[in-house]
């Protein structure tokens, strides 16, 4: 019997690899953060053009459609957050209710082509920054508003995660 990680503490997915997706975020080297953005964002254009990608699997399942809005946000908000580590000393992360935001920004009917340009744009970006990490950035750290501690090794690694599982939950 396999035992699901806690998912209360988010630290489980810089230890072990996801037994859902498959990530394995310690044989990640940092610097592969990037190439792996940006071929995570690859895929969606094709998910994102699929003729049941505004369409709900169940009723408590995003439709791709909302999974790669969600995704393009993940993207810009960690790099906000990256630029925030990059930039400042110790900085506080602002709060980002991703749940709120999906509703507020009514995911389900937004565009799938202009999501699809939106979230390859926002990839490009983050992962361009990635790019940027100087050797002595990577253990910079912040605080998100709960009060959990990322550095930007630990914030790629979690991040990639996020978007590779996502990608993983629509079968991407």
């Amino acid at each position: 019997m396999e035992i699901k990680p806690d998912t209360k503490d988010w630290t489980w997915v810089l230890e072990r690899k996801c037994p859902e997706c498959g990530f394995d975020a310690p044989a990640l080297a940092r610097y592969d953060i990037a190439a792996r953005t940006r071929d995570v964002a690859a895929c969606w254009p094709a998910v994102l053009a699929r003729p049941d990608a505004t369409e709900r699997p169940g009723p408590d399942v995003w439709s791709p459609l909302e999974y790669g809005a969600h995704v393009r946000d993940v993207m810009r908000v960690m790099d906000e957050r990256l630029q925030l580590l990059l930039t400042e000393d110790d900085p506080t992360f602002p709060n980002w209710d991703q749940d709120r935001t999906a509703v507020e920004d009514d995911y389900a009917s937004q565009n799938p082509a202009t999501v699809s340009d939106e979230l390859l744009d926002a990839g490009r970006t983050i992962a361009d920054r990635f790019d940027t990490v100087e050797e002595d950035a990577w253990s910079r750290s912040g605080t998100r508003s709960n009060g959990s501690v990322f550095t930007v090794d630990t914030l790629g690694r979690y991040f990639l995660h996020d978007v590779v599982h996502h990608l993983h939950d629509v079968r991407g």
